[in-house]
């Protein structure tokens, strides 16, 4: 069996990457209220209240589900300052920024100052993927729905600033990072040396990428055909994910209450994007949203097609709507092609190093990363590595065998 390497570290490049997540989250919220303010100086008070709707949902949603994270967190994970404090942090819409800010000085503290145990290292892993996966709601439930109000409006007026052209390319760019950085990070909560190379990252990104710019492009158009039909569409469409979702009997929260409020904002990203949730095999489960999206697309930009005027001023859409069928299928692809030949686990079985588990029944490898009290496991990481990461039989039953000794 070929010998194994120590988990990957927290270094200075993942708290550099870690402090421009930081800033980015602070310019996001700016550039938001200054795009809304644009909007009500144009005179478009509707699009205005529209956008700065969708900021204070996706702010609320997101700082919820960090306070509620950290009420049900141990003592020892949690930040130390008095709770009081944390509340209002959250109330102030502040609890996210605060995360990446105690994130960042625990980051100095394991890269500069000689605290480099494998506690802290572990420590620092939690931190990061809660960030990670916080900003991933922000994202799916503020970004895109922007970035598609963004896209009607230049569609609308038929006219395209510098600036809206640079935030539909940027706001592209954070969808689908916020995609990988979140695979990433989950994937640094494994005892597992394979992390995701250059090359494989690349794919990843792309063909997420590719996914997500016709679903967008989709609902943009619809929107451009009958504003208010979106309106009943997305209502819908989240319904029947959010059905999806609890049919899958998800158990990522602590109590019922907010369990919901979790599938409900993963319905929220399974409009846009695929997004695994429960464990087992994902390929009939991937199949089946894939074809639904990509039915209910093509529904979308057939009926803008079928029912726009002959004179229709948009007539130089047509051939950006012709190619995003090909484009979604180039990201299936793209997918295929990653699972089949670039995934981590591929140059696992390759090089035959799988793990065995020891006399304690924890795994050596694939195991997850808790800190060295059993009380302080991160059981939210604990259910996502093993509904992301399905592993084949029998090695999937040590895996499992190990996460029960946890």
């Amino acid at each position: 069996m070929a010998p194994r390497a120590a988990p990957p570290r927290f270094g200075p490049r993942q708290l550099l990457l870690a402090a421009a997540g930081a800033v980015a989250a602070a310019l996001d919220v700016c550039a938001d209220g200054w795009v809304a303010a644009e909007y009500a100086r144009g005179g478009q008070a509707g699009w205005a209240a529209l956008a700065l709707a969708l900021l204070a949902a996706a702010s609320v949603a997101t700082q919820a589900c960090s306070w509620l994270w950290l009420r049900s967190d141990p003592p020892a994970l949690r930040p130390d300052v008095p709770r009081w404090l944390l509340a209002a942090l959250h109330l102030l819409q502040l609890g996210f920024l605060f995360r990446c800010l105690h994130a960042l000085k625990v980051g100095w503290k394991v890269c500069w100052a000689k605290a480099e145990e494998e506690e802290e290292q572990r420590r620092m892993a939690f931190l990061s993927h809660d960030i990670s996966m916080l900003r991933l709601f922000e994202t799916f439930l503020e970004n895109t729905p922007q970035l598609t109000l963004l896209l009607y409006v230049i569609l609308r007026t038929n006219k395209a600033e510098p600036s809206q052209g640079l935030g539909i390319c940027t706001a592209f760019l954070c969808v689908t990072w916020s995609l990988l950085d979140y695979h990433q990070s989950l994937r640094s909560f494994l005892q597992d040396k394979y992390e995701l190379s250059l090359g494989s990252s690349i794919i990843y990104f792309l063909w997420n990428l590719f996914l997500i710019c016709p679903r967008i492009l989709a609902v943009a158009l619809f929107a451009l055909l009958w504003p208010y039909g979106v309106a009943i569409h997305f209502p819908l469409v989240w319904l029947a994910m959010f059905l999806w979702v609890s049919l899958q009997g998800t158990d990522f929260m602590e109590s019922p209450g907010p369990e919901q409020l979790y599938r409900a904002m993963v319905a929220v990203i399974l409009y846009f994007s695929w997004f695994n949730v429960a464990q087992g095999r994902t390929l009939y489960r991937s199949i089946i949203y894939h074809s639904f999206i990509l039915v209910d697309s093509t529904l979308l930009a057939l009926s803008w097609l079928w029912c726009r005027s002959p004179s229709d001023e948009h007539l130089y859409l047509i051939p950006v709507v012709s190619t995003a069928l090909p484009c979604y299928l180039l990201g299936l692809v793209l997918r295929v092609t990653y699972y089949k030949w670039l995934h981590p686990n591929v140059q696992a079985q390759q090089e035959g190093s799988f793990d065995e588990v020891d006399a304690s029944g924890r795994t050596n490898g694939l195991g997850f990363r808790s800190l060295s009290v059993p009380d302080l496991v991160n059981k939210r990481m604990q259910w996502l590595a093993q509904a992301q990461f399905p592993v084949s039989w029998p090695l999937g039953q040590r895996f499992l065998n190990g996460a029960a000794a946890l």
